[in-house]
């Protein structure tokens, strides 16, 4: 098997079990960390590990979490998180939607050397490495500046393997655009997870960015605006097993419990709209899957053996 880098260092692979694919133990802006106003470290600490340790009870092994820099990633409350609930919690660099004015006037080579520090050497002054990079574009298609970071992160993964989670806005195809830099780039595509797909319901979308060579994020399973709801995308999960594309298909919840940074009204919807937190998909969407004829090997392939081969690199055709 592989070594991969987590938030308490490296585990084998074949440690990671039952893993979730796209998941944020705490979400914010840059530099939100250091304002309690905005992050209430120790109520969410508390939350994280209550919410990690029931989903540890209900089978969850491994979280990848893709909230890098400007996502108020907090690299030593995630290894603290871990240690207390025993979920492995693999940490992202990379950039989200709040692209630093600077990436605009620097090298994109700059911006890869780093992506590739946080990879090989640690982040915010540890020894807590990346595992993972994340890119993201939304409504409206790529802009400029995240055109870079998508150029960026494909320079970074080349030099260090570690493969790429992007963000996306289905309903408007914006993973095309982002498979068509990538691809630009000289990637090998294996790498590459195009998130948020499950957004969609337009199968022609679909199959083309899995004809590209990328993996598939089917990681959400709440309405967003007019997307589809869970059971709809659970249908297009089966769909796209049927068709023979289980084994290029990563599942998720794109789920956070932080405390602050949404009002007490938000964050009380926000758990009233999912109070399974992070084991929503164990309890609703692999059930249904079943019902729906999918077998216990499809589970597995889409739940363990998936998410292992895509940290590992070992892509199947």
């Amino acid at each position: 098997m592989t070594e991969i880098q987590t938030a308490l260092g490296p585990i084998d692979s074949s440690d990671m079990g039952f893993t979730l694919s796209h998941e944020h133990v705490a979400i914010g802006f840059a530099s939100s960390t250091h304002y309690p106003e905005f992050n209430d470290r120790d109520a969410t600490f508390e939350r994280v590990v209550r919410y990690l340790s029931e989903a540890k009870t209900g089978g969850v092994d491994t979280i990848l979490d893709v909230a890098p820099h400007d996502q108020a990633r907090d690299v030593r409350l995630q290894a603290d998180v871990s240690q207390a609930s025993g979920v492995n919690i693999v940490v992202s660099s990379g950039t989200w939607l709040d692209v630093p004015y600077l990436f605009e006037y620097v090298p994109i080579d700059r911006i890869a050397d780093f992506y590739v520090r946080e990879i090989t050497e640690g982040i915010d002054g540890t020894n807590i490495r990346a595992g993972i990079l994340k890119c993201a574009s939304d409504t409206g298609g790529v802009t400029s500046n995240q055109e870079r970071v998508l150029r960026a992160a494909a320079r970074a993964s080349m030099r260090t393997n570690a493969p790429i989670m992007t963000h996306t806005y289905a309903p408007d195809r914006v993973g095309d655009q982002q498979v068509a830099i990538l691809n630009d780039e000289g990637i090998d595509m294996s790498r590459i997870c195009i998130g948020h797909s499950n957004d969609s319901t337009d199968l022609n979308y679909l199959e083309g960015l899995l004809e590209s060579g990328v993996w598939l994020g089917m990681d959400r399973n709440l309405k967003h605006g007019q997307t589809p709801d869970w059971q709809v995308r659970t249908q297009i999960v089966k769909t796209l097993i049927d068709r023979g594309w289980g084994n290029r298909i990563l599942m998720a919840h794109d789920y956070d419990v932080a405390i602050g940074l949404f009002t007490p009204e938000a964050r009380a919807q926000r758990d009233a709209d999912n109070p399974d937190a992070w084991l929503f998909i164990s309890r609703h969407v692999l059930p249904y899957l079943k019902e729906l004829g999918a077998t216990d090997a499809d589970i597995k392939t889409l739940m363990i053996d998936n998410p292992r081969r895509y940290i590992e690199g070992a892509f199947q055709v």
